[in-house]
This record gives structure tokens, C-alpha cells and sequence, in this order.
């Protein structure tokens, strides 16, 4: 009785992490619902709609929350996508668990059981997988096409915060035709100002929809190129007194002309010329209809790039973002090359680099004094007076400084780019110098631009020779689509371009600030989800199907008669009467296990406006699961209310409102790897509070009958 007792009662992880999984529950599925994070010490908000963010500001000083955090880390970590899931399902999954306690279930009975059967879930819902060359030709042979979103772009804009209107800028008249660039060119070596030229904004390939910036309150107009229409664009006052949405008062731009440097690459008359990935794209972005036309642009360029240099049609490691804090959503646009932002003192060298080719060097570590690269090892025969003298006390700084700076002008070097921190003091004598000195540069960026300019990176200014320096770079102010230079106050966006540069900048721009981060977030994550599923090369059906399968397969499971226990799980426990609770609760553990699930996809309906309340999503699910089972066939029955787009709620994904009946598929290693860690984590916790007792005092259970039970450490 006392083993049942504690049993039941204290398992403190469990609750512990279904408390911290219900933060979590409003992010799941595709209509998320934001959250504002408040820094107390700033005082300052940041929107967030990923459960990673949200982990990180919550409160995780107990041991199953730094478990949760790591395991939510790495999932982040390794894929960048499924995170709200593998929250969600270990909240469920624990409160399920805590159920099968209070019903005195053995904990070696769950164990064994609910691994066994998400086993054989991942096996069974391998049939609902599609290779990605059969989903690009469905996609490019259906009838849906991006511009699906091009009746709903006026609503959108003035309805959703997060979804605002789309304008398209032109670089010059805005009733030229649109000139789209020719699959079979391969020449990478054309004139910028003539490549500028054929190039749009991000949003041309959806219905080429363009817009003219217009001052505030003036209606603005749209012109869909070829067609002769114009529609009015939406009109609607902007919230300004808000602290959370006003726009930044250091954002304005200044009246200096010059010429677009965002761009959207690739054709757009003809959608099916992307090879299906720009469709793909838009099924793996579950409706987050801004990052995907930025990820189209992206695949567009490479895949033409691709074709003509035999190189990966989507490389990942190409694609770099710049936030733009302060302006438009509208101004969101890919540009070639880098594009990071400034001090006004670093932007003011640039006045003196415009068209000309720049000597670049490229350093892999910090450019300071202390810097040692990892796994150096000091003298042991030495002994140390000072570590770190200061720059400004003596001469030893001074001697280094100086020194520094003669290498870099004995070399005519007028560009550096440095992975990581840049001393102060050498960053101001570069600039009286006029050599600029750009730090926080991402490896992959030094690694394009070393490929490009035969610049070779090195991790000291003294091992600095003639071959380390590279050279054809340009660097100019970002302008923006307008073609105004711009200037954010506090930080200047420059552009660093080499010819034949495969590097890409995704420039993020908003008018509030809490909301950049994420803006961000939403970005990377189709991004990821693009990048894994060509690695998988293969997706999973979206919309529920995977998980509809495994609440039925685990049904039938659980309605399996009894068996004894057999030999194999007699000595798999060790113990024969360990295999027969095995075999006695084994329904109730896999109900246990399908109720996450079912959980799952009724929170998931509700999130979306599907079901008004989880007991009429509950019941829209048993009705699948019902039909399902009368068929005979689950996953052929899952697979056709999938095609027809009827499954749970009578849409198939979050495009539904388009009318267009588009696909929504999901990834497949990172969403089964989500529910393995789900699972890992709570059994993990679980056998933990089974071993760790909590509450009845030492002595009451040495007095107790079952005393013999304990080992007290």
C-alpha cells in the first residue's frame, strides 16, 4: 500500500513538465497565437510564436525543466522545426502517464509498452509518406498555382497583423513590362546594372501584383502586369499610440536616388519552371505566406545558378538575413551578396569605396589583443605578470595596435571581415584609415566570399601574407526598393557584392520592433523545413493524416485480445511476472499514448477555428477514426479524405480560405524524431521520480511493511 501510495503521488517531474507544456499550448499548428515576452530589467516586449523562444523566458530552475530545455535545444538544434509538437506531446503525454499511475499501473509496464507502440506507430505511418519527386509533379500538375493568394492579398493585408499587404516595386517605370530572366543563361558575368534591371521585388510571382508607395493616407493603387486591372488597395488606420505596435521615430529615409538592391530572382510567368520546389515550398510553410515568397525568390536564384554551375539545387549554408527594423513589411526582398548593418562612423569610409574594387581579408576568430585560438596551449616554463594589459594604459597596447594597423595598410587591405569581436580601439584607427572593418560574420559568409575573391582566412593579423588577401569586392549603402538610401538612426545597412557571388541576404523588415524576432523565426523555419525534406527526399501527408494513422493504429492495437507473455518478453523483463503487467495493461498504456495524439489534433483544430471547443474536435476525430476502421483500409481512407481536402474540418491545411485546395505536407524525420524526444523525456522523468522518493519521511517507511522495497541513499 505504501508503494502504491508513493507511486501515485509523487511524481513532481511529471506535473512539472505538463506545467511548463501548457505555456506552449497556443503555438501549435499553423494559426499560432502570439505571446509578448516582457524583459523586466529593459522593460522592452518581444513577440514570439515558437517554443523555443518561449522556453528560454520561462522559469526552468527545476531538473525536469533544464531536462525539457535541453531536449527542446536540441531538437531546435538539429532541425529547427517541430519544437511546438514535442512540447505539446510531452505535456500530454505526461498527464497521460499520471493517469495510468493513479490506476496503479507498474512504471516498467509503461516503459515497455508505450515504446513499443510509438515503434510501431513510426513504422506504420511510413506508408503516408511521398517522395519528393512524386510531390513536385502533383503539385506542378495541379491547378494551383502561387498566385492563390492573389485575391486575398487587400483582405490579408488589412485584417492580419502578420500577414500585412504585399506591394511590388518596380526600379524604374512602373508600366514597363516585366523582363524575366532566361532559364538558359548561364553567363554569371553580365554588367550589376544590367542585372538590377531584370530583376523584381520579392512578391512578383505571385499575380505580379504591383504597388505604388504612396504618402500616408492616400490610397494607393495596384496594376496586375499584362492584365490592364487596377484595384484599390485596402485603407485602413494603423494602431500608432500602442507601445507594443508603433512605428520606430529613428526610422526615415533620406531623398539620395539611386538604384533598387532588393530583388526577387527567377522568372515568374511560369511557376512550374522551379521544378516544383517553389510549390513545395509553399506546402512545407502551413500558410506563412511572407517567408515562403522570400524562400521562392531563394529557389529560384539557386536553381538557376544550379543548372549552370552543377552545384546543389538548395544550399542552405547560401542564405544569410539582415532585420531592417522600422520599415514596411512591404520592403522584405532578397538581395546577392551581404548585407549586414553598420555604425554611421563604419558607413562613413563607404564614400569613399563606391565603385571601386576593394582588397578583402578575411579573419577566423577576434580581431583583439587576448584573442588565442582554441586549443592553444601557453608556455608552462613562463610565468605571466599581466594577462590582459589595457589598451589605453601603456604602450604594450599601443605597440599592438600600431602594429596591426601597419599590416593591414602594408597590404592595402580596405575590407576586413572578422567572425567574431573586433577591439574598439582598432576598429576607430581603421576608420580615420579608410579601412572597414565589419565583425560577427558567420563562417559560411567568410567562406563565399573566400571562394569568390581567392581570399584565404587566417586567425592572426600576423600570419597575414599576399596570397590571404583577396580582392573584387564592392561595398555601397543598401537602398531601399524605392531607390532612397536609408538611414535606421542608430545603424546603417550596407551591401558588400563580389561578381558571381552565390551568397544571399533575406532582408526582414517590419515597422514594430517586438515583432522582427519573429519575423525571424518564421523565416528559418520554412527555410529548414525546405532544407530537410529534400535531405529526407521525402514528406509526410500534412493536415493530421500522420497522426489520425497512429490513433488508429494504436486503437486496433489496444483492442487485441490478451496473449500470455511469451518467452522472448519473459526474458526481455527479466522477471515473468514483470512480462505479464506488460501484457495485462498493455490497452490501457497504448490508450495512454493515443490520447496524445488525440489531443494533438483536437488542440490543433481549435487553434484554427476548426472545431469551437476540443470535445467537438474530439468528436470530428472519433468520426474519422470510425470511418477509418469501417473501410478496412486506415490509410487509404486517410490518404482519399486527404486528396479531397476533407480531413478534420473539411480543409486539408491552412490554405483552405483560398479556395484552391492546396496541400500541406510536414517533414518526416523531424517530426518522428519529435515524438521519440517527447516520449525519451517523460519516461526518462518518470523512472526518475520512480527511483528519487519525495514526501513520506525516511522513518515511516522503514517501519512500514513494505520497507524491503527502498534503498535509501
Amino acid at each position: 500500500m505504501a508503494f502504491r501510495d508513493v507511486n501515485a503521488r509523487r511524481h513532481i517531474g511529471l506535473q512539472q513538465l505538463s506545467s511548463l507544456a501548457l505555456a506552449g499550448r497556443t503555438l501549435l499548428g499553423p494559426m499560432k497565437s502570439c505571446k509578448f515576452i516582457v524583459d523586466e530589467s529593459t522593460n522592452q516586449s518581444t513577440l514570439i510564436c515558437s517554443a523555443v523562444r518561449l522556453i528560454e523566458s520561462l522559469d526552468l530552475t527545476s531538473a525536469a525543466g533544464q531536462l525539457l530545455n535541453e531536449t527542446i535545444q536540441a531538437q531546435n538544434k538539429e532541425f529547427r522545426t517541430g519544437i511546438s509538437t514535442l512540447l505539446f506531446l510531452v505535456g500530454a503525454w505526461s498527464n497521460a502517464i499520471l493517469e495510468c499511475l493513479q490506476l496503479n499501473v507498474p512504471v516498467s509496464a509503461i516503459v515497455s509498452v508505450m515504446s513499443e507502440g510509438l515503434n510501431s506507430c513510426c513504422e506504420r505511418v511510413q506508408c503516408l509518406q511521398i517522395s519528393i519527386h512524386d510531390v513536385n509533379k502533383e503539385l506542378c500538375s495541379s491547378s494551383v498555382r502561387p498566385n492563390a493568394f492573389k485575391s486575398k492579398t487587400c483582405q490579408i493585408g488589412c485584417d492580419s497583423l502578420l500577414n500585412p499587404q504585399i506591394f511590388l516595386y518596380f526600379q524604374k517605370d512602373i508600366s514597363t513590362p516585366e523582363e524575366v530572366i532566361p532559364r538558359n543563361s548561364c553567363s554569371r558575368q553580365e554588367d550589376d546594372s544590367n542585372f538590377k534591371k531584370r530583376l523584381v521585388s520579392p512578391l512578383a510571382s505571385f499575380g505580379s501584383i504591383a504597388s505604388l508607395v504612396k504618402p500616408a493616407g492616400e490610397k494607393s493603387t495596384s496594376l496586375i502586369s499584362g492584365s490592364g486591372v487596377i484595384a484599390s488597395s485596402c485603407n485602413k488606420q494603423k494602431l500608432t499610440h500602442s507601445r507594443y505596435f508603433s512605428a520606430l521615430g529613428k526610422s526615415r529615409f533620406s531623398s539620395q536616388q539611386g538604384n533598387f538592391q532588393g530583388y526577387v530572382l527567377g522568372p515568374s510567368a511560369d511557376p512550374c519552371e522551379c521544378h516544383g520546389l517553389g510549390h513545395l515550398a509553399m506546402a512545407l510553410s502551413h500558410g506563412n505566406q511572407t517567408s515562403v515568397k522570400l524562400l521562392q525568390s531563394i529557389v529560384a536564384y539557386q536553381q538557376e545558378r544550379a543548372e549552370c554551375s552543377g552545384s546543389s539545387q538548395f544550399n542552405i549554408a547560401e542564405i544569410v538575413t539582415c532585420r531592417l527594423p522600422g520599415l514596411p513589411e512591404s520592403y522584405s526582398c532578397v538581395s546577392p551578396g551581404f548585407v549586414t548593418l553598420v555604425s554611421p562612423e563604419q558607413a562613413t569610409v563607404i564614400k569613399y569605396f563606391e565603385d571601386k574594387p576593394l582588397r578583402i581579408l578575411l579573419v577566423d576568430g577576434d580581431l583583439t589583443e587576448q584573442y588565442r585560438h582554441l586549443g592553444f596551449n601557453r608556455p608552462c616554463n613562463v610565468r605571466t605578470i599581466l594577462e590582459h594589459p589595457s589598451l589605453l594604459e601603456g604602450q604594450a597596447g599601443d605597440l599592438w595596435l600600431n602594429s596591426m594597423l601597419d599590416i593591414l595598410m602594408n597590404f592595402e587591405v580596405n575590407l576586413v571581415l572578422v567572425k567574431g569581436n573586433v577591439c574598439e580601439n582598432l576598429m576607430e584607427r581603421c576608420i580615420a584609415n579608410s579601412i572597414l572593418v565589419i565583425g560577427s560574420v558567420t563562417r559560411d559568409v567568410l567562406c563565399a566570399f573566400g571562394e569568390v575573391t581567392s581570399a584565404q582566412s587566417v586567425t592572426y593579423l600576423t600570419q597575414l601574407n599576399a596570397s590571404c588577401v583577396g580582392s573584387g569586392a564592392q561595398v555601397e549603402l543598401w537602398k531601399a526598393c524605392d531607390g532612397r538610401a536609408m538611414d535606421l538612426g542608430e545603424l546603417v545597412p550596407v551591401w558588400i557584392k563580389v561578381r558571381g557571388i552565390s551568397l544571399l541576404t533575406a532582408m526582414l523588415t517590419t515597422t514594430v520592433a517586438s515583432k522582427m524576432q519573429l519575423i525571424e523565426d518564421q523565416f528559418w523555419t520554412l527555410v529548414y523545413r525546405l532544407h530537410h525534406a529534400l535531405n529526407d527526399e521525402k514528406v509526410f501527408l500534412g493536415g493530421g493524416a500522420v497522426e489520425l494513422l497512429c490513433l488508429s493504429h494504436i486503437q486496433m492495437l489496444a483492442e487485441q485480445p490478451l496473449q500470455p507473455a511469451n518467452k522472448n518478453a519473459v526474458k526481455e523483463f527479466h522477471n515473468p511476472w514483470l512480462a505479464a503487467s506488460a501484457t495485462e495493461y498493455k490497452s490501457v498504456v497504448l490508450q495512454a499514448l493515443a490520447s496524445g495524439w488525440k489531443q494533438y489534433l483536437s488542440v490543433v483544430m481549435c487553434n484554427t477555428a476548426k472545431a469551437t471547443s476540443e470535445l467537438e474536435a474530439c468528436t470530428s476525430v472519433d468520426r474519422h477514426l470510425k470511418k477509418a476502421a469501417e473501410c478496412g483500409s486506415p490509410s487509404a481512407y486517410i490518404l482519399q479524405e486527404f486528396r479531397r481536402g476533407d480531413l478534420l474540418g473539411g480543409s486539408s491545411g491552412p490554405f483552405a480560405d483560398h479556395g484552391e485546395g492546396l496541400k500541406v505536407y510536414d517533414n518526416v524525420t523531424a517530426k518522428t524524431e519529435a515524438w521519440r524526444r517527447a516520449l525519451d523525456l517523460v519516461l526518462l522523468v518518470l523512472q526518475t521520480d520512480a527511483e528519487i522518493i519525495t514526501g513520506p519521511k525516511r522513518n515511516q517507511l522503514l517501519n512500514s511493511c513494505v520497507s524491503s522495497e527502498f534503498m535509501f541513499l
